[in-house]
């Protein structure tokens, strides 16, 4: 099939793209929807140690991620983006069925990470055959194809945790990936990386980005403006029962699968309107700009609900998955949108997975917080300085809309 840019937004590459992010976030989010269910499967009933168990499972699977990032980054710029993902979808699709048959927090822990390795190359790979083969002005919109779809994938581990059994919930999650690398035999490899191939260059050379202070630089904001995405979900939804019991005293009851099926299905709506709104503006940065302030504003609000009803609450974390989906979307085009043919996988898929990984540093801050201010002051504290980073780190990104992609980094 010819690999030249495409002029049809629905080609093939953005499908199985965003099949593949779909099938990643089910995963993703499948845990924070499962969290507790599986954790009193496996014995722990305890409050405390529901909250404590949990964010460190969690924490595993992020560190899976973080490391799964640059590997999967590097292999794809070597390697080529389309036998990467083959290899991605395999591992976390056998990791996730075996995680269905698990019996000690032990298991748990060791496949979640594994998962997460597997998982941490979905996006980051798919994004970048997707902008490599679509036209400059059309990439962005093909990005929020692929981001809008996949975030749907958090409401299908909703209905699926919801009507069966948390094991079988994650046996689908891996058989939903098996299936896929049946679809992906018919998508084709990016020409700017094909080009690649016959060069004598570095390609996937990890440890360029922190050699040279430009591209660490680059590397670095783009990481620090999309901490606010995992900050939303890690904290504002995932832990949505414990902060709305023990923090904001909601009347109701709250449960953790609905928080985030009501936060991903607001994320889905925010991919498409932010990538809408980046093409009305012709600009990223304005785009990004408005997505972290917005998402001050629905965390403001958040925590200011004291004794509101469980119906106000869910439409909150609803209102702030619009922001927090529109700003990953930017975050991640924009991030591929910065890197040279023989490096964008590297960073594509390196970056959202240290933003990932920094849900490792939110929960600890978290933890660390909480015993001397208290779990609401803590949550606010956290969100502040995460935000303000954010939108500091905005002023120091390139502007990237429309811009080539079609160069090599001189590493």
């Amino acid at each position: 099939m010819n690999n030249s840019n495409s002029p049809k937004l629905f080609n093939i590459v953005v499908i199985v793209a965003a099949l593949g992010y779909f099938v990643d976030i089910y995963d993703l989010i499948l845990f924070g929807i499962v969290k507790n269910p599986s954790l009193i499967d496996l014995g722990i009933t305890d409050k405390a140690e529901l909250f404590s168990k949990g964010n460190y499972l969690l924490s595993i699977q992020m560190a899976g991620m973080l490391l799964g990032g640059i590997v999967w980054g590097i292999m794809g710029d070597k390697r080529g983006r389309l036998s990467t993902l083959f290899f991605t979808i395999l591992i976390y699709s056998l990791a996730n069925i075996a995680n269905g048959f698990v019996q000690t927090i032990e298991q748990y822990a060791c496949l979640r990470f594994i998962a997460g390795f597997g998982l941490s190359g979905e996006l980051g790979i798919g994004i970048t055959l997707v902008s490599e083969v679509m036209s400059k002005e059309k990439r962005g919109i093909g990005a929020s194809i692929v981001s809008g779809i996949g975030i749907a994938g958090a409401v299908l581990g909703f209905l699926v945790a919801e009507k069966f059994n948390w094991r079988i919930a994650y046996i689908t999650g891996g058989a939903l990936g098996l299936l896929l690398l049946f679809l992906r035999m018919s998508v084709y490899e990016s020409g700017m990386f094909e080009k690649t191939k016959t060069l004598t260059i570095s390609k996937g050379n990890f440890f360029c980005l922190f050699t040279n202070t430009k591209r660490f630089k680059k590397l670095a904001f783009c990481i620090l403006l999309g901490l606010p995405t995992w900050y939303t979900v890690s904290v504002l939804a995932i832990n949505a029962p414990s902060l709305a019991q023990d923090a904001l005293h909601i009347s109701g009851t709250i449960k953790g699968s609905t928080s985030v099926m009501m936060h991903y299905i607001g994320a889905a709506i925010g991919s498409f309107l932010f990538g809408y709104i980046s093409i009305k503006l012709q600009s990223r940065r304005k785009a990004i700009i408005i997505a972290i302030l917005s998402i001050a504003a629905f965390t403001a609000v958040y925590f200011s609900l004291f004794g509101a009803s469980n119906t106000v609450f869910y439409a909150t974390i609803l209102l702030l998955g619009i922001p927090m989906g529109g700003l990953w979307t930017i975050f991640i085009t924009t991030t591929t949108e910065q890197f040279g043919t023989n490096i964008r996988a590297t960073v594509t898929t390196s970056a959202p997975n240290f933003v990932r990984g920094g849900t490792i540093l939110i929960t600890y801050m978290l933890a660390l917080f909480t015993p001397i201010v208290g779990l609401w002051m803590s949550g606010v504290m956290v969100g502040v300085l995460i935000i303000v980073v954010a939108l500091l780190a905005v002023f120091f990104t390139e502007e990237t809309y429309a811009k080539n992609l079609d160069y090599i980094e001189d590493v």
